[in-house]
């Protein structure tokens, strides 16, 4: 096995730095979010920001680079939806025999060691280190052992390959997927790895951290707190205010107390103006076409889920909700300490 940094250049001397990408796990770590990249991103000097890591549209820094007024540019990526399909299709067949069952199994074990690494806290040190990095080249190999390279691992190899060809000519900094940073280094001559040294994480990464804390409520949340520290803040390009008062409101909503959630998603529907974070109108509205048939106005909350409908950047989730609204009136019945499922 290769080492995670087969002799890449140095980062100041790089014409490509790989900037490593955790995808939705973002929202869970408060020293690494999408606001902790947009700060580091400043700091590395970049303007412009390839893409060339997953292609959800509701990837948390496809709001959180535009808002914080990066240019992003795709690079050059196959959709790779039917690898997908292969490798269900493939499962379907192991799970016919104990010997497939057998390397299934040992699999989802490989799959749940690497994912209690990439959920401890981590920090922007720790995504570079080579503790974490020798852990994605651990579990991708291991997971060959089992699975073969082919359908059981997504036909990982020709996807590098593809991947490694899109940017072998560019420079800038590339946002990519953590766990293919290291092979990236090796085909990737002229790249590195940002350093981390001298930046730290500020405001924006803060601000971030708590926004996405107070989206994701837990039965033993002190509420009040969450409540205060939500209040004090005026927010800024990443996290702006009419996301805090929506997040406010999405406490309110959980405890049942709609008249309050249905003044503040008014309120953070109001606040929405400028270059505000691209599928923060949709989440807003759909929530309050949710309290507003609750609270039995179900005029307003059939308006409310059709102008939802009516963005062209309406996240799924949002649309989800809007789509079975205009259907059916939608009613909360939350189970004590229970929050509702958002952006958790």
């Amino acid at each position: 096995m290769s080492s995670p940094q087969s002799s890449p250049p140095d980062s100041a001397d790089a014409r490509l730095i790989l900037l490593p990408d955790l995808g939705d796990l973002l929202r869970l770590h408060p020293q690494y979010n999408a606001g902790t990249v947009a700060e580091w991103l400043r700091h590395l000097g970049a303007r412009e920001v390839l893409w060339a890591t997953g292609l959800d549209p509701e990837h948390p820094l496809r709001d959180a680079l535009p808002a914080a007024g990066f240019e992003v540019r795709e690079a050059a990526q196959a959709d790779w939806s039917w690898a997908e399909a292969e490798h269900e299709g493939l499962l379907g067949v192991l799970k016919l025999y104990p010997q497939g069952r057998d390397r299934m199994r040992e699999a989802g074990q490989v799959e749940a060691e690497f994912g209690a690494q990439l959920t401890q806290p981590l920090t922007p040190a720790l995504v570079v280190g080579q503790e974490l990095l020798a852990a994605a080249q651990t579990y991708h190999a291991r997971t060959r052992e089992l699975l073969d390279e082919g359908p059981g691992t997504h036909w990982r190899e020709r996807r590098l390959g593809e991947l490694a060809s899109a940017l072998a000519q560019e420079s800038g900094v590339a946002v990519v997927p953590l766990d293919d940073v290291p092979e990236l280094l090796a085909r990737l001559p002229q790249a590195a790895l940002p350093d981390p040294a001298g930046f730290s994480a500020g405001e924006m990464s803060r601000l971030r951290a708590l926004a996405d804390r107070a989206w994701q409520l837990r039965e033993d949340d002190d509420l009040s707190a969450l409540l205060g520290a939500l209040g004090r803040e005026e927010g800024d390009q990443v996290t702006p205010k009419a996301e805090l008062l929506a997040a406010t409101a999405n406490i309110y909503f959980a405890v049942g107390d709609l008249a309050s959630a249905r003044t503040l998603l008014e309120q953070a529907a109001h606040a929405l103006q400028g270059d505000f974070p691209r599928s923060l109108a949709g989440l807003i509205l759909a929530r309050l076409g949710q309290v507003r048939d609750a609270l039995g106005e179900r005029e307003l909350a059939v308006r409310t889920y059709r102008a939802v409908l009516a963005l062209s950047f309406a996240p799924a989730v949002a649309r989800a909700v809007a789509e079975a609204g205009v259907q059916t009136p939608f009613t909360l019945d939350l189970t004590p300490g229970e929050a509702p499922p958002w952006r958790g």
